[in-house]
């Protein structure tokens, strides 16, 4: 018994103490040299690697470990540092490191050969860097058995992913994202909980990952150009919350054997050519469900939205845009009182909209343009005061924009463009405070622009082009929008947050055309142009054609630095338009009394006016022709008597003289 135990204790020693009794003499002071000799190899230039000294204690190093046992480096963690150049060989020195990350920099060149030396990393992250190319070596799938996580994503890897790596069995994460890989996927002997592929080239079907049925929790393939449909086995990955199969060519209807746990929380399908109907029954128990985000926008989905969609009560986000649906939006969608962003646009949807969605009361972004929907818009909606993004263009809504709207205060963009309302616009439109832009283009609004329509603080766009607006421009004053008048830059996008999980945050952005810009043409505006228009010294677009204005073009709108196009044709503008103008060609024509060009030499063939009745009138040729002043004063008294008696005979005459006369401004 007693050998034993000491056989025993002798095999848990070497075990303990052989790591160490197999390094060289000094190999804390190897590794200290090996770290200098990194730092000399790559640009620091910012000087986070100013720790490094040999004067320095190496567990003082910044981003350094070392093991508490052998004073061996262990990890390096460099993440961020903007550090340039490529990976210095010297690295294959550190036979004891575990844990390397070098994410985040601009590292470039080949992963050194040498680092298959490398045999205790449990940890290589070499992702963001951008400039790491070349093949993934044949090495990395065997050159560590104890490797469990590998990141080479956003980097220019090319070639295949190496069969040396599908056969590992010790990985848990896998992100080889955002490179230039190709070929067929394989499926992985590991255990993976963690797989992302996506933004690559790969091609083929999509595998079933088998091995991983009881671990796999993140399955990304999104970008790639994988053909074929969605394998049912797919649905028996049981502990799958996140699978993004988006922008490939999947195509065929979706399995109703395609059954997804409840755990599924992002399930995302868009940009494919899947077709018929959308799968009642996407998860086991839609009421137990914890999916939080599903996306089947860009494909060709038909028939109805399946009602039990709006069972998944915990959704945030739901695109179904641009597809071929064509029934009503459920009445039941205000089930969704979680929901943030609803897209249901580019479709053949009908019938009105739902009263029903004020029960999402936490919407921001709310898309049902270019559908086939009447009716007209409900005031119950001003319930969705977070609503930020509002776009029901390219409708058949009929009806004035309902006053309790403006309770939507935190709105941002508002496209109603393109439908058959009718009306004038409410002042109740002020409360929009935050608005950045306003489309109510090719509608049949109607009555003044108001003087307010300016005043927004973020408003840089306002097209209320081919309505039936009528009076003159506002006049503008110092109250105006930061963007007009120039004081602040333009915005192309805002911002939406989902807080997905506890992990997980997804950001929507919404961008738009950076234009500052206004659009009231295609109406019956008259009057002249404002010319304090010059207060808006941060326009880029101004449209006034197709209109009825009258006089001058202002001259100072050549004061307007950012103007880059300018459009007043079709008016009855006259007058010159001034050098600086003219770089807009297309921008006067319609207008026959304006003068464009040559306006110099017209001027110069015009008859010299005389100061006195005597000195006569000038002739074509600029020659004088004598008048007498019996004669002249003989034509007027007669012509006076004749207008008078005209006057005096015709109503019709009279009501013509004596009309209402009308200010222009």
């Amino acid at each position: 018994m007693a050998p034993s135990i000491s056989l025993i204790l002798l095999l848990l020693l070497l075990y303990l103490f052989a790591p160490s009794l197999c390094l060289p003499q000094n190999s804390s002071s190897s590794d200290q040299q090996t770290l200098l000799s990194f730092k000399s190899q790559v640009t620091d230039s910012k000087s986070v690697l100013s720790s490094w000294a040999s004067n320095n204690s190496l567990s003082n190093w910044f981003g350094v470990s070392i093991s508490n046992r052998t004073g061996r480096v262990i990890s390096i963690n460099l993440t961020g540092l903007g550090l340039a150049g490529s990976i210095p060989q010297v690295l294959c020195n550190l036979s004891g490191l575990q844990i390397l990350i070098l994410s985040s920099n601009s590292l470039m060149g080949f992963i050194p050969q040498c680092m298959s030396n490398l045999r205790l990393i449990r940890i290589m992250d070499l992702s963001k860097n951008k400039g790491l190319t070349g093949e993934i070596p044949v090495w990395i799938g065997n050159f560590s058995p104890l490797l469990t996580k590998l990141d080479l994503s956003y980097n220019s890897f090319n070639g295949e992913i190496p069969k040396s790596l599908f056969k590992m069995k010790s990985l848990s994460h896998v992100d080889l994202s955002n490179n230039l890989l190709v070929g067929n996927l394989q499926e992985f002997k590991s255990h993976l909980n963690y797989l992302n592929l996506g933004n690559n080239h790969f091609e083929g079907s999509v595998p079933c990952f088998s091995r991983s049925v009881n671990s796999l929790s993140l399955l990304n393939l999104a970008s790639n150009s994988l053909s074929g449909g969605i394998p049912t086995c797919i649905s028996s990955l049981k502990l799958l919350k996140e699978l993004n199969l988006s922008s490939n060519g999947l195509q065929y209807r979706i399995s109703p054997r395609l059954i997804f746990s409840n755990r599924l929380e992002i399930l995302d399908l868009n940009s494919n050519r899947f077709s018929g109907p959308i799968p009642p029954n996407l998860v086991q128990n839609p009421d137990k469900s914890q999916l939080l985000y599903l996306d089947l926008s860009t494909n060709r989905f038909s028939n109805e939205i399946p009602s039990q969609i709006t069972n998944f009560k915990n959704l945030q986000l739901l695109s179904l845009s641009r597809n071929q649906l064509n029934s009503e939006i459920p009445v039941s969608i205000g089930n969704l009182t979680y929901l943030q962003s609803l897209d249901l646009s580019f479709n053949f949807l009908t019938g009105t909209v739902p009263v029903g969605l004020a029960g999402c009361f936490q919407l921001a972004q709310l898309n049902l343009a270019h559908n086939f929907l009447t009716g007209e818009l409900r005031p119950e909606l001003d319930a969705l005061d977070g609503l930020r993004i509002l776009d029901i263009s390219s409708n058949f809504l009929t009806g004035e924009i309902p006053l309790p709207l403006a309770g939507c205060k935190s709105l941002e963009f508002v496209d109603l463009s393109e439908n058959n309302l009718t009306g004038e616009l409410s002042s109740a439109i002020i409360k929009w405070e935050s608005l950045i832009s306003i489309d109510l283009s090719s509608n049949r609004l109607s009555g003044e622009v108001p003087d307010w329509i300016f005043n927004f603080r973020n408003l840089q766009w306002i097209d209320l082009s081919n309505n039936i607006f009528s009076g003159f421009i506002p006049n503008i004053d110092s109250n105006t929008s930061l963007q007009l008048n120039g004081f602040s830059s333009p915005i192309n996008k805002t911002q939406i947050s989902l807080n997905l999980n506890k992990i997980n945050q997804f950001d929507l952005l919404y961008t738009i055309d950076p234009t500052i810009g206004i659009d009231l043409s295609r109406n019956q505006l008259t009057g002249q142009i404002p010319t304090n228009l010059i207060l808006f010294k941060g326009l880029n677009y101004l449209n006034l054609s197709h209109n009825h204005l009258t006089g001058q073009i202002p001259s100072n709108l050549s004061q307007m630095k950012e103007l880059k196009q300018l459009d007043v044709s079709y008016n009855a503008l006259s007058g010159r338009v001034s050098d600086e103008l003219r770089k807009f060609p297309e921008a006067f024509v319609g207008n026959p009394r304006l003068c464009v060009a040559g306006c110099a030499a017209a001027e110069a063939k015009l008859p010299a006016q005389q100061g006195s009745l005597g000195g006569g009138i000038g002739g074509r040729e600029g020659k004088m022709v004598g008048v007498s002043v019996e004669a002249f004063w003989i034509s007027g008294v007669t012509s006076f008597y004749v207008s008078l008696v005209a006057l005096l005979c015709s109503s019709k005459a009279r009501g013509f003289v004596f009309r209402t006369a009308r200010p222009e401004f």
